[in-house]
């Protein structure tokens, strides 16, 4: 298949088709839209990074919206107030009035097409919680100034209790082929040299079976749109607690390359680990330098390739 683009039309489509279901557990309706998108493309769950929120608005003390969003609210009042915040404290200290935030996590989904490891899709959907943040003011330290009001050093802080149900929001729909490109203009060879390496390496399963990919946009130092990609493994709760023993060789040493590669769900996961994440210490990729130099051959062709390939040139994503 060629590389996939939504045309604004339906692009705007399946956005309001996706914000307009309520979130569930298993995201059956969210896979029911995300499987139309592009034919015999089946998506599947692959995992949610989560931890993050973004500002909201203002509301009453009885959780009547106010405004939806506290900057905006803030300039507005501030310009009523003719740029004076005394007067602007003094028309809301005492009423109550309660700021928000978006708690969020990013869900994402994909769907190969392909055999290459860069032949898929990858579908990332955000799902929100308006819920309370903090005071508005401070009525025993109100704020000097625009920014105080927004960001206080020491705000009231409230129990993040809902005030809002959930819901979705569309984020991105990527073809990974195009992703890859952008990412070696702007990155270096990181990336496709792993893709590469994975490809011929004989592992199991398609390679967004086992990760995804991460993107932050942002500009560069001569302010040229960038992008720079972070790998994710899909296994992060399998293989978090995993303690490699970096003082073992031969035998020994081989045995934890194996538990790893079953934690994983593939064979070479270590080195894979060694190169797009901080699970495999550079420390064992020597020592399996060191027992092919000893004469140990536990590791397979493929493994021995990339082995002394990143041995000879090491980098990572």
């Amino acid at each position: 298949m060629s590389i996939y683009t939504l045309d604004e039309e339906k692009l705007h489509n399946l956005t309001v088709e996706i914000e307009a279901i309520s979130p569930r557990p298993h995201h059956s309706a969210l896979l029911g839209i995300a499987n139309r998108i592009r034919p015999d493309c089946d998506f599947s769950y692959a995992l949610n990074r989560g931890g993050w929120y973004r500002p909201g608005g203002v509301i009453t003390a009885k959780g009547e919206p106010v405004m939806a969003n506290l900057e905006t609210w803030a300039k507005a009042e501030l310009a009523d107030c003719h740029g004076d915040m005394g007067e602007l404290v003094e028309r809301y200290f005492d009423t109550g009035l309660l700021v928000t935030r978006h708690t969020g996590r990013t869900h994402y989904f994909v769907a190969a097409y392909g055999k290459a490891p860069a032949d898929f899709m990858q579908l990332e959907v955000e799902e929100l919680q308006e819920v309370l943040d903090r005071q508005l003011m401070d009525a025993t330290r109100p704020p000097e100034d625009l920014q105080e009001l927004l960001e206080p050093i020491a705000p009231v802080i409230l129990d993040a209790q809902a005030v809002a149900a959930p819901r979705y929001r569309f984020r991105r729909l990527l073809d990974m082929r195009q992703v890859i490109a952008r990412v070696s203009v702007t990155e270096g060879g990181g990336l496709p040299r792993l893709l590469y390496e994975w490809g011929h390496s004989n592992t199991r399963g398609h390679f967004s079976d086992h990760w995804i990919v991460a993107l932050r946009e942002y500009q560069d130092r001569y302010r040229n749109p960038a992008v720079s990609a972070q790998l994710v493994s899909r296994h992060t709760r399998e293989l978090k607690s995993f303690q490699w023993n970096t003082s073992l060789t031969g035998v020994a040493l081989s045995e934890q390359l194996r538990a790893f590669g079953r934690a994983a769900g593939y064979p070479a996961a270590w080195y894979f680990h060694l190169v797009a994440g901080t699970l495999t210490p550079s420390k064992i990729a020597y020592n399996l330098a060191q027992d092919l130099d000893n004469g140990f051959s536990y590791l397979t062709d493929a493994e021995v390739g990339l082995l002394r390939g990143w041995i000879s040139a090491p980098y990572s994503v």
